[in-house]
């Protein structure tokens, strides 16, 4: 390739490849929600994409990938905000428990 081309193909990846960012571990995509019920809503139905897909398998090669959307539903479940809950639970119970004594 010629120095003209290889800067043109910089100049074009610059401008569009940018949805990939470089990670420890390969690369992240970024997912944008308005809230945590919208996320909920986009891992319960990435969940029910993968039991339809399995309950339409019948030993047919499936084109949806189970195995890959059940782990893009993993990544994107709010696990530190659920130990959160847990915390908030937790000392609402205490709350309570010393009211009624």
């Amino acid at each position: 390739m010629e120095a003209v081309e290889i800067e043109y193909l910089k100049k074009q990846s610059a401008q569009y490849l940018n949805i990939l960012k470089s990670a420890d571990k390969g690369y992240n995509a970024e997912i944008n929600v308005l809230n945590y019920s919208e996320l909920g809503c986009v891992i319960t139905n990435m969940l029910k994409l993968c039991i339809l897909a399995l309950e339409q398998d019948n030993g047919q090669k499936l084109s949806i990938d189970v195995g890959l959307v059940l782990e893009q539903a993993l990544q994107l479940f709010p696990t530190d905000e659920m130990e959160l809950l847990d915390i908030i639970n937790e000392m609402q119970i205490k709350e309570s428990s010393v009211e009624v004594k």
